[in-house]
């Protein structure tokens, strides 16, 4: 057959749409059950990212454990002891720590979550996959982190002898939830917007700074609760969801705080709500980020 005839061979073909090109299109459940038929790819740049995280490293995942240990040592040192807020926390270790890992699994989503799609161009100019996977695929190896951050709390509460064997365990289900519900949304949210708008990454590093600030991880709610009252700022600054988070990560691992602690009315109420809050917004940025996907390639 000549090159002539092969071309009008092709010409005569029927055009067939490959890839996203629907995305904007495509149903919330559509887009998550075509991720979730890639979820063998998924499972691969989960353990890609944590592996090239820490390729050519001695100590490995340990690094894992080093900054969040390293933050634990400053915070209760500088904070605790030099600037006495450990005063009326007893097991402060604890509760700083608490804190630190419901905070740390929020912020490396959505740090990692941002730059997930920048961070994989050439896979994306190369091959089709749901786009995604990527910053789901950063919310697994935030996960896997965050896994083991939660284990070395659970062995520091065993080693100072206040295991977290009591019913307020099960606010660490709903407060897990929440973060991960939140993370999820806003890492794929901003991992879309920052194709097109690259200071996003930056400006989010600023804005986790504030947050980790903003939410009661090296001071309590009840200092918070005494210095704005018990009004409309109150409600504002519980309303936050990262501020749920810690605080039932802390009614559940740290138990020397049971008798004396001070806790919002209907924390487990208002966790629910937020958790019901995040899933509305991971449906409403998902279809954002369908929307935005379609011209990444040209973008990036």
């Amino acid at each position: 057959m000549s090159a002539h005839d092969r071309f009008e061979a092709i010409a005569k073909q029927k055009l067939e749409i490959v890839g996203s090109a629907d995305g904007a299109r495509k149903g919330v459940f559509a887009s998550f059950a075509e991720v979730f038929g890639q979820r063998e790819m998924l499972g691969l740049l989960i353990r890609r990212d944590l592996k090239s995280r820490y390729k050519d490293s001695a100590l490995g995942f340990l690094w894992t454990l080093i900054r969040p240990l390293t933050q634990l040592l400053i915070y209760y040192v500088v904070i605790g002891k030099f600037l006495s807020a450990e005063r009326g926390i007893p097991d402060f270790a604890i509760y700083v720590f608490a804190g630190l890992t419901a905070y740390g699994l929020f912020s490396e989503m959505i740090s990692s979550g941002t730059s997930s799609i920048v961070a994989n161009t050439g896979l994306i100019k190369k091959i089709y996959l749901p786009r995604e996977v990527f910053p789901l695929a950063s919310v697994g190896s935030a996960l896997f982190n965050f896994g083991t951050q939660l284990i070395i709390l659970v062995l520091a509460t065993i080693a100072l002898g206040a295991p977290p064997i009591t019913p307020d365990l099960v606010y660490f289900v709903p407060s897990l939830l929440v973060l991960v519900v939140f993370g999820t949304a806003f890492a794929v949210l901003l991992s879309a917007v920052n194709v097109y708008l690259r200071d996003v990454q930056y400006l989010v590093e600023v804005l986790l700074l504030l947050l980790l600030w903003a939410s009661p991880v090296v001071y309590s709610w009840k200092m918070v609760s005494t210095a704005l009252g018990h009004g409309l700022a109150l409600d504002i600054y519980t309303s936050n969801p990262i501020t749920l988070a810690v605080l039932g990560f802390q009614k559940a691992f740290w138990t020397a705080g049971a008798k004396t602690a001070v806790y919002p009315d209907e924390l487990m109420l208002r966790l629910g709500i937020a958790f019901i809050i995040g899933l509305a917004l991971l449906v409403v940025f998902q279809r954002v980020f369908s929307r935005l996907q379609g011209n990444f390639a040209q973008a990036l």
